[in-house]
């Protein structure tokens, strides 16, 4: 008897035991707000527009057919996203990125959303805003070939100055853009490869890479070439830092004759406010010390250490100005942007989950601001590159629609 007891007792075991595992198996599809954040809970995906998008006045949102044929380039961008894990898996009937489930947090710190900036018309994603130290907002935006893509406005949201294609080229795919010390617009292309600097008043000053000649920086060989840039920002001491983040997505972009274009890994490129090189270094890992991806970029104002938004491991990479390995901060989210309040706080742009997340320096999250990915009011296809007001307002636009959403605090 007692050894059929034993053996009951161990079926039991093992059944309780395997559904137990069953269970832990299923994640949860929310959580409650503990530890000082809030509470959080998965949101499906939204269709990405890729810019196909009208936008009427009040910021609604249309989506447009795909246009039939491809807007043309003026060379082609790198191709396809493959041999890289980041590519997801294009087997028949395998889960794609449009149809994952996104963790939103809770929109806890009331901000309200306008769209009071009107773009002029066109389809095109604003991957990028910034603002000037007199408050006039620039915006950076994809548009077709022959369209101007640089915009300035002033603090009543009336467009004072458009620059076109005869004085900065029109990027193939416009992406990161900040504003210098000397109010000075920086704006990169990562399909040509550049980083160009604008006056005030609409001048170009200064280009660095050359133009459809993606590749490597050799220094020793004066060979100075930039690989899909992506997002810059400035050292505390006006250092240049360039993140050259698209770099382990397409690796297949190396696999050329060019000599000058080997490499292909992700990495940060500072210079000096001159553009004179100081030094490099590269991600290409995943692990301590390394990054996959360098996508969001940002310098901590307290003491110069350098955040590098590593998005697809779902992470941030600290290091100090001088690019010596610090620290890694896990994260739930995509880290596709990343800035510091005017108080000097981290916060996050999480890309297609579609919110900017404020944290403390161990990844923390403290509130959010948005509804997660779509087209409605506060939602965003991709939450991206964005900037603070001296207020710490927020202005953002979206790499997938062409409209600026001001988020503001509610009074």
């Amino acid at each position: 008897m007692r050894g059929y007891r034993a053996v009951l007792l161990a079926a039991t075991g093992g059944l309780l035991a395997a559904a137990t595992a069953q269970a832990q198996s299923v994640p949860p599809t929310s959580g409650p707000a503990e530890n000082g954040q809030p509470a959080w809970f998965l949101k499906g995906s939204f269709p990405d527009p890729t810019g196909n998008t009208a936008v009427a006045p009040g910021g609604k949102v249309t989506v447009l057919p795909r246009p039939t044929s491809p807007p043309q380039l003026l060379m082609p961008n790198p191709p396809g996203c493959r041999q890289s894990p980041v590519c997801g898996n294009r087997m028949p009937g395998a889960p794609q990125r449009n149809q994952m489930q996104r963790v939103q947090w809770q929109a806890t710190l009331g901000y309200q959303y306008s769209y009071p900036v009107n773009l002029p018309e066109g389809i095109g994603g604003v991957p990028s805003v910034a603002l000037d130290s007199k408050g006039n907002l620039w915006v950076f935006q994809r548009k077709p070939l022959g369209m101007a893509q640089l915009f300035k406005y002033d603090r009543n949201n009336k467009l004072i100055l458009t620059i076109g294609d005869d004085v900065i080229g029109h990027a193939n795919k416009a992406h990161g853009m900040a504003i210098d010390a000397e109010d000075n617009v920086w704006i990169l292309d990562t399909g040509l490869a550049t980083a160009k600097k604008v006056s005030p008043d609409g001048k170009l000053l200064m280009t660095i890479g050359t133009a459809g000649h993606r590749g490597d920086w050799d220094e020793a060989k004066g060979q100075r070439l930039l690989w899909e840039p992506v997002m810059l920002a400035f050292g505390r001491n006006g250092d240049i830092y360039i993140a050259e983040g698209h770099g382990n997505e397409s690796p297949n972009d190396t696999q050329t004759d060019d000599p000058a274009n080997q490499s292909g890994a992700a990495r940060i490129i500072q210079l000096d406010k001159s553009g004179k090189f100081i030094r490099q270094w590269y991600g290409n890992n995943v692990n301590n010390g390394k990054f996959e991806s360098a996508h969001g970029l940002a310098i901590d104002p307290t003491n110069g250490d350098v955040w590098i938004g590593d998005r697809e491991q779902y992470r941030i990479v600290v290091y100090s100005a001088d690019g010596k390995f610090l620290r890694n901060i896990l994260t739930r989210n995509l880290v596709c942007a990343i800035q510091f309040d005017p108080e000097g706080n981290p916060w996050m742009a999480s890309g297609q989950d579609g919110q900017f997340l404020k944290m403390d320096r161990s990844g923390r999250v403290l509130g959010a601001i948005g509804n997660g990915m779509g087209i409605g009011t506060g939602e965003f296809i991709e939450a991206s590159y964005w900037v603070f007001d001296k207020d710490s307002n927020l202005y953002a636009g979206d790499t997938s629609v062409g409209r600026v959403t001001v988020m503001k605090k509610s009074r």
